[in-house]
């Protein structure tokens, strides 16, 4: 197994947010923004990210211009005609280059863009089991379903309670599609993270009946969830999956796992980012992380999460908490 890179850990954050909720009632992404994909298209540097309305998930689009990230735009929104995305559609993948140290350039396939995203089925936040769902769209404004969906009762025991945030890439010829799930739909449940593979983007088979990164044991940080891939290979070609753990204490932070086969996977025990300091903008989670080579520097976006003193009225919800996205670097 390689050495993990010494530029994969970083060394400084941002100590703002780079994209924040509005906290404007009637906002698609005024409770929280989470969940961000870094990319190019076209060389220019791009983001998706979830924002949550008090209602459920939606997606929206926004770019960087050298200093700043503009505000997203909303590019696929929920499908009140839809049984699975009447309340959520959270676009968390779209194919795009695999190296570590590559542009993250997206890839088509004839012409389409194609993505994946999870969708819960009732209102509010993260209620019901979650499908796992591909959709397409040549410009990133316009989407349409395409293929079969991922479905919790289709998998086996650990992801029955439903299915979360997924990467999708190309290997080989191949689709894989990487994806944490849960084990059970209430309580205190465990989550751990699995892949599904694809010759066509419209029939998936799952790759083991057993998760390919299980959670950690006790007093490890991924001891409840080991969650949110983030797959790319490093130039010796070794696969690096960025993930998140959390731990017995209740915070989440940026971990990551190494294999040369995608199937194998061996945790190294770094805390890439890890929960900063009181009063932080990661003062609770440092989490879902998004990896991408910026000029000299490798980016870690990642969902940011400060608990607040003191609860904020946006629509009638009480905020106990301000999520948006942060970002940590290293040099190359």
């Amino acid at each position: 197994m390689a050495v993990l890179p010494p530029y994969v850990r970083p060394t400084d954050r941002s100590a703002e947010l780079v994209i924040a909720p509005t906290w404007r009632a009637g906002d698609w992404n005024s409770h929280g923004v989470d969940c961000p994909f870094a990319f190019r298209r076209d060389g220019k540097l791009g983001m998706t990210v979830v924002g949550w309305d008090g209602i459920g998930y939606q997606t929206g689009v926004s770019w960087f211009d050298g200093r700043t990230w503009s505000s997203p735009t909303l590019v696929l929104p929920r499908d009140p005609t839809s049984p699975h995305r009447r309340y959520n559609t959270a676009l968390t993948s779209i194919l795009r280059d695999n190296d570590l140290t590559g542009d993250g350039e997206l890839v088509t396939v004839d012409g389409w863009h194609y993505g994946t995203y999870h969708a819960y089925p009732q209102a509010g936040y993260e209620h019901g089991s979650a499908v796992i769902g591909i959709v397409r769209s040549r410009d990133l404004l316009h989407w349409e379903e395409h293929g079969e969906l991922l479905r919790p009762e289709d998998g086996g025991r650990w992801e029955r309670g439903g299915l979360y945030k997924s990467w999708l890439m190309r290997h080989d010829g191949r689709y894989w599609l990487f994806y944490n799930a849960k084990d059970r739909d209430d309580g205190r449940w465990i989550e751990q993270t699995g892949a599904a593979v694809s010759d066509d983007l419209v029939h998936w088979g799952r790759v083991a009946d057993e998760p390919l990164l299980p959670n950690g044991g006790p007093g490890s940080p991924d001891e409840r969830f080991a969650s949110d891939p983030c797959v790319l290979r490093a130039p010796d070609g070794t696969w690096v999956m960025f993930y998140f753990g959390l731990g017995g204490d209740g915070h989440a932070q940026e971990l990551v796992a190494v294999s040369d086969d995608l199937v194998t996977w061996v945790k190294t025990g770094d805390v890439l980012v890890g929960v900063g300091a009181p009063g932080s903008l990661d003062d609770w989670h440092a989490h879902k992380p998004s990896v991408i080579r910026h000029q000299d520097r490798l980016h870690h976006y990642y969902c940011a999460v400060r608990r607040l003193k003191s609860p904020v009225d946006v629509g009638g919800y009480a905020l106990p908490e301000h999520r948006g996205i942060g970002v940590a670097w290293s040099s190359l």
